[in-house]
């Protein structure tokens, strides 16, 4: 049995075959990811706007006070190496090594920064309260001043 040549069906290519499967699992993939992307936007633009400039900042911990002093000598002893990713793998590895009675004096500021930091919160808090209840006042004031209007007016009629 021998099959005609001209009558035989064309041979479809595995290849051309697994395109159009491709592409529809990919574009249902980048309209996932479009919905994904445009949905995080505006969350990350509300945190951005609640940041107060007024709010103090939080104390560096034990290490970036190390570090502090570390880069000091770090550049005398190496004044040729400027990347700062050089000087803290160095600080890091230096940091590593040290014993805990070395560590002692830098967690001892750490923890003196963490105390003045503490009492600023405090007071800033306060503030931030006392801010907050005087903008609750005012308009409570406004509106018992607008009500006790109305009730003097509604007593002159009768």
């Amino acid at each position: 049995m021998k099959i005609a040549k001209g009558k035989r069906e064309p041979r479809k290519d595995k290849k051309e075959a697994l395109k159009p499967v491709d592409d529809r699992k990919v574009g249902k993939r980048k309209a996932a990811l479009k919905v994904n992307k445009s949905s995080k936007k505006p969350a990350n633009k509300d945190k951005v706007g609640k940041n107060d400039p007024n709010k103090p900042k939080r104390p560096p911990s034990a290490f970036f006070v190390f570090l502090e002093e570390f880069r000091k000598t770090y550049k005398q002893e190496h004044p040729n190496v400027k990347a700062v990713s050089a000087v803290a793998k160095a600080g890091g590895e230096k940091w590593k090594s040290l014993s805990n009675a070395e560590k002692a004096p830098y967690e001892a500021k750490s923890a003196k920064r963490k105390s003045e930091y503490d009492k600023l919160m405090t007071a800033y808090n306060k503030k931030q309260e006392s801010s907050d209840d005087d903008d609750g006042n005012e308009e409570s004031e406004k509106s018992k001043s607008e009500v006790s209007d109305d009730e003097e007016s509604a007593e002159d009629c009768l």
